[in-house]
């Protein structure tokens, strides 16, 4: 049976992707780099902006320009976030259930801690998770397992009562380093084939299947 579920944020438990497309471009674009197409963007979602950032630019940037560039994103992104973001229907309900019937909940995600608690706390649903983890917290980031093995360690929960639930093939592949169950999910995914070609354990289409998940 599954006791503990991790979730992502992104696409995943909001719709938020276009806070993290306006955001980056107008990073990129204020930089004065090349704008990366919303496509291109999607595509990296699941990592975090340091690692992604550099691979979107059109010429290779410098350690403190990354790290420039990466500020400017977060300062946009506080612009963008509460017009771009908002729960997928049927998700609140689902946490709900979720936390009655004795689930363990966390967030683990390729933004920043603070970022996403104040995401979680904006949406109204901070209250149903135990802890938010963002790339900063740990040395190696999604898609490396570390945050999940952290989590699992600290709270010493079985691997085989876990499951990482998210809609890029980096929360798949984070799950499956901690050799835990996955869950990929269909309505946030950018690239579903390439959702399904990681080969989750389940691959579900709406927010309320979680509560058919064992």
């Amino acid at each position: 049976m599954i006791k503990n579920y991790f979730f992502d944020f992104d696409r995943t438990l909001a719709d938020s992707g276009m806070a993290s497309v306006h955001a980056t471009q107008a990073a990129f674009q204020d930089s004065n780099l090349d704008v990366p197409s919303e496509a291109e963007i999607s595509s990296y979602m699941g990592m975090p902006a340091p690692d992604s950032f550099p691979q979107m630019a059109n010429r290779n940037l410098l350690s403190d320009e990354i790290n420039e560039l990466v500020r400017k994103f977060r300062q946009f992104y506080i612009k963008y976030e509460d017009q771009d973001t908002s729960l997928y229907n049927g998700m609140l309900e689902t946490l709900a259930s979720l936390k009655e019937n004795g689930k363990n909940m966390f967030v683990v995600s390729a933004k920043e801690t603070k970022a996403l608690k104040r995401n979680l706390t904006k949406l109204g649903i901070d209250q149903y998770f135990k802890e938010a983890v963002g790339f900063d917290v740990v040395k190696h980031p999604k898609p490396a397992p570390d945050a999940l093995l952290m989590l699992i360690d600290q709270y010493q929960y079985s691997l085989d009562e876990s499951v990482m639930i998210g809609d890029a093939k980096y929360d798949i592949q984070m799950g499956k380093s901690a050799h835990i169950k996955t869950c990929g999910v269909i309505w946030g995914a950018h690239d579903v084939d390439e959702l399904k070609a990681e080969k989750p354990d389940f691959l579900i289409n709406q927010p309320r299947d979680l509560l058919e998940l064992a």
